[in-house]
């Protein structure tokens, strides 16, 4: 009678749990669910929570940081609640959250089933993660999973996109060919590895193709930067969803071919096909490289709608360096203000744009806000505040912070933030302090280091420096015409024409042309911008 009570009341929790599961639309709404559920009592009850992580591991890609949060709250979670924790970290843009669980598992002593370690390996696949997926491997084999298909079909995947192709070709034996999963997964190596000649043959050799096999020889277009023959494959391919459309606009976003992302867009949206958090991030992107403000707030707009005003993290910071490298940092600023979670990576952002948008202040400010809010500042971060010390002229303030790195984050310098002390010094009008610290650097000066040095000479018409640093440019091959340009000038602020001649005569005899139109205390202020974005620098 008892057992047929519980069993009653349990199906009763389901039926109601379960109605509120189709209501729920987006993260906001996910999060009112669950208060119901916990002041209706559904919080203790297994079958509800399974739905409630569920959901926000897997159905709400942007709320898995959420889903962490929900877990670590479960006294006793099952083996599906782990599993399921173990997908949607795998498919997040966070794979690595996927290892950290699972090493939380073994701690626990939570013996793993057949699908528990495929999601994991495709975590370290992501990842590129070898020495992990080698490991995980034997773990497979030492459980008894390796003859399970969804196991196989995940380290063909894993050994022919990262690992070693001839395990992944001795994985696709005869059981695996009749199993177009497998076959996607060696496709899918082939082309990562830029074989898409052996990809292609591979997929046209395919006795049948699903959705995924398509997405997998598209994508291997799309990274090599093929998109005539990733186009030719998407107007055929019989259904498409929002990998497919995904694929795509990345593909445009890569080779810079902004406006046919942001029209693939449009053909997407007119296709019925719902974009998700990854569609939006390319599509930042294409705004950002190509300072679309304009189109940026409309899919800033479509943003909000799609999360009802909730932000994940990456689109948080996909949005504030969009506005910031578009001019608006009033609105980056707003954006960041608003954002429930942020990570170091939103603070460098914000502040790199106010430091480059001249309001150093408040740039220096926040970097103070960070480290009260217990913030770990990165070698980015210093990047920002030391270029905000620069632009406001705070050289004591400056130095501090130059020796803050090292001090109390052992944080190394790099060339990045010796260009900036460089700057620093030279704008204040410290020429030979700035001198002295060029030759001391630990690093070799490269040609920003010195034409930054050679633009403060012109400034403060320093001719002996001038002529040195210039000579240092032309050691390094760099034969810009600007460098001449700037040495010239140095030479004519001191009335001195016969620096002059020489300087144009050097021009004439190394084939260098000044380009016409090129204001050059722009060009030095927009090059040390790019060189402290850059991250091949």
């Amino acid at each position: 009678m008892i057992k047929k009570t519980v069993k009653s009341r349990s199906s009763n929790v389901h039926q109601q749990s379960s109605s509120l599961w189709s209501k729920c639309k987006n993260l906001q709404s996910l999060k009112q669910i669950h208060a119901l559920m916990i002041i209706n009592g559904f919080n203790s009850n297994h079958i509800a929570l399974r739905e409630l992580i569920y959901t926000s591991a897997i159905a709400f890609s942007a709320s898995i940081h959420y889903a962490h949060k929900v877990f670590a709250q479960i006294t006793q979670p099952d083996l599906f609640m782990w599993n399921t924790m173990l997908r949607g970290s795998a498919q997040s843009l966070r794979p690595s959250l996927a290892i950290s669980l699972y090493t939380q598992m073994e701690k626990r002593c939570i013996r793993p089933d057949s699908y528990t370690f495929p999601f994991v390996l495709k975590a370290c696949t992501k990842l590129s993660w070898v020495v992990s997926g080698l490991v995980l491997h034997g773990k497979i084999v030492k459980f008894g999973f390796e003859s399970n298909k969804f196991a196989r079909n995940t380290l063909i995947y894993f050994h022919a996109n990262v690992g070693d192709i001839r395990i992944a070709g001795e994985l696709f034996d005869d059981s695996a060919k009749r199993d177009v999963v497998a076959w996607s997964a060696l496709t899918a190596g082939y082309a990562r590895r830029g074989k898409l000649d052996v990809a292609r043959g591979i997929f046209d050799d395919m006795p049948a193709k699903d959705l995924v096999s398509w997405n997998v020889m598209i994508t291997g277009y799309v990274k090599q930067g093929k998109m005539e023959n990733a186009r030719e494959l998407f107007d055929v391919v019989p259904k498409r969803d929002v990998v497919t459309w995904n694929a795509m606009i990345s593909g445009y976003v890569l080779c810079g071919e902004n406006d046919k992302a942001l029209k693939m867009y449009e053909e997407m949206r007119g296709a019925g096909e719902y974009p998700d958090e990854v569609t939006m991030l390319h599509l930042l992107s294409a705004c950002t490289d190509s300072a679309f403000l304009d189109v940026g707030e409309k899919i800033h707009r479509s943003i909000i709608e799609m999360g009802a005003g909730e932000l994940s993290v990456f689109l948080g910071n996909a949005l504030v360096d969009m506005y910031a490298r578009c001019g608006s940092i009033r609105k980056a600023l707003e954006v960041f203000q608003g954002m429930r979670e942020k990570d170091v990576s939103s603070w460098n952002i914000i502040m790199l744009g106010l430091a480059f948008h001249g309001h150093s202040e408040e740039c220096i400010s926040l970097f103070q806000d960070m480290r009260r809010m217990k913030y770990i500042p990165n070698e980015i971060t210093f990047v920002g505040v030391l270029v905000a010390s620069s632009h406001a002229g705070k050289v004591d303030e400056g130095r501090g912070y130059f020796r803050m790195m090292r001090t109390e984050y052992n944080i190394e310098p790099n060339i990045r933030h010796y260009g900036c002390m460089v700057d620093m010094l030279a704008r204040a009008g410290l020429l030979n302090e700035a001198f002295e610290f060029i030759n001391a650097m630990e690093i070799e000066p490269n040609a920003i280091i010195w034409r930054t040095l050679l633009g403060a000479c012109k400034v403060h018409s320093n001719v002996e420096l001038g002529r040195y640093a210039n000579e240092q440019l032309l050691k390094l091959g760099r034969e810009d015409s600007g460098d001449y340009v700037l040495l010239s000038n140095i030479y004519a602020s001191r009335d001195e024409w016969d620096g002059v001649e020489r300087v144009r005569k050097l021009m004439d005899d190394n084939g260098v042309w000044k380009e016409p139109g090129c204001t050059l205390v722009e060009a030095d202020d927009y090059a040390l911008r790019n060189f402290c974005f850059d991250s091949n620098a």
